[in-house]
């Protein structure tokens, strides 16, 4: 089973960036109730979605006080032990970040291998690309980041 996930952050000052678990060197983070893990979110709710389930809001609410800074890692731990809950396994996640800055590319390998370590499968089962928006939209005038991601799951 596939599901899909989307996610958007605006930049906000006096934050780090966390972007597939690792902090990125940039003049500003993501606003979040969480760490505000972009990334981590999309892959989520791909996750939830593949299993059938609600999504990440559903299991972490924004205005509860108990996911206030949550490590968006243990949000998608959380998905792995709903997928074992339900007899089933992550197979695979396919990811696309969507920034005009900061380059993923120098983190990619990190990210991927926190958020496999996080889900329970193997590094090389976690694609994570990114792409600019053209300047084109918020994104492209540096307002936030964006990422989309698919997620397949089958039988334990």
């Amino acid at each position: 089973m596939t599901g899909i996930g989307y996610d958007i952050h605006r930049f906000t000052e006096g934050r780090p960036l966390v972007l597939g678990g690792v902090e990125i060197p940039h003049d500003r983070g993501l606003d979040g109730h969480s760490d505000a893990d972009v990334l981590s979110h999309a892959i989520a709710d791909a996750v939830l979605g593949a299993l059938g389930l609600p999504d990440i809001g559903h299991y972490f609410p924004p205005g509860d006080p108990a996911c206030a800074g949550i490590r968006s890692l243990d949000i998608l731990a959380k998905c792995r032990q709903l997928a074992a809950d339900a007899g089933m396994t992550l197979v695979n996640v396919d990811s696309t970040l969507i920034a005009e800055a900061p380059k993923i590319l120098p983190h990619r390998d990190a990210m991927r291998t926190n958020i496999g370590d996080a889900l329970g499968i193997p590094p090389a089962r976690v694609g994570i690309k990114a792409t600019t928006n053209e300047m084109l939209g918020a994104i492209g005038r540096r307002e936030g980041i964006a990422a989309m991601a698919v997620a397949q799951v089958g039988r334990a």
